[in-house]
């Protein structure tokens, strides 16, 4: 009996941390709604009846892809982890969850200023310069020519991740976790650090889902508070 009850105690013990850790954690969806997050939908400005491009469907937020544009925070975020998953619902294509976003439709008069970390299928990790700028090791090798360099217009703004075998197979989910910390940003794709920069030229910011061609669902999307970058 006694060895029972101690038994029932280191489970309820467990619980409670497991509680506790979980807490941390803030979604910034609540399985209804998108409170919280506004639309910039350029199309919109043409024709008011075009469609949603974010939707909520059967407790999951789902970019569409089309029309184009971005779904962004109301809050600011800084030193934080963001844990997200998600799963092209069809055909596979594009999507990207954009941070330390700011000034909207600041390229091409789409994209919000910004650091993209891709998701699109097979280069899920890749870093994407949108009027910001990041520094990562080998950068030649993965952004090609220094002289080409550059953070909108046509210049080389996509910095290779350092895998492109990370993701599972289409139509399983995938787990994304961002660690933007100082001027740190580090991604894992499935528990596989994907890619890790430093020097970049914004540490806060919103956070934005791209509507860019396909589909994708995401049933967590979720923050905590950060003091420094996790080794593994």
């Amino acid at each position: 009996m006694k060895k029972i009850k101690q038994m029932i105690c280191f489970l309820a013990l467990l619980t409670s941390f497991s509680t506790i850790a979980n807490a941390q954690f803030k979604s910034l969806f609540d399985g209804k709604t998108l409170a919280g997050w506004h639309a910039d939908v350029p199309a919109k400005d043409k024709d008011f009846k075009t469609p949603d491009a974010f939707i909520v469907r059967e407790g999951m937020l789902v970019s569409l892809g089309d029309p184009r544009g971005h779904l962004i925070t109301d809050a600011v975020y800084q030193d934080y982890r963001l844990e997200v998953e998600y799963r092209f619902a069809g055909k596979p294509g594009n999507c990207g969850i954009l941070v330390h976003s700011s000034t909207p439709r600041a390229l091409y008069g789409m994209f919000p200023k910004s650091l993209e970390v891709q998701m699109q299928h097979k280069d899920a990790g890749d870093f994407w310069c949108i009027e910001e700028d990041i520094t990562v090791p080998d950068m030649e090798v993965r952004r090609g020519p220094k002289e080409n360099w550059g953070v909108n217009g046509n210049k080389a703004r996509r910095i290779k991740n350092l895998t492109d075998d990370s993701e599972k197979p289409l139509g399983e989910w995938n787990t994304m976790v961002i660690e933007c910390y100082k001027n740190s940003v580090k991604v894992w794709v499935n528990g596989v650090v994907v890619n890790e920069g430093t020097n970049c030229t914004a540490d806060k910011g919103q956070i934005a889902i791209q509507a860019e061609g396909a589909e994708v669902e995401f049933k967590k999307f979720a923050t905590k508070s950060i003091k420094k970058l996790s080794k593994s």
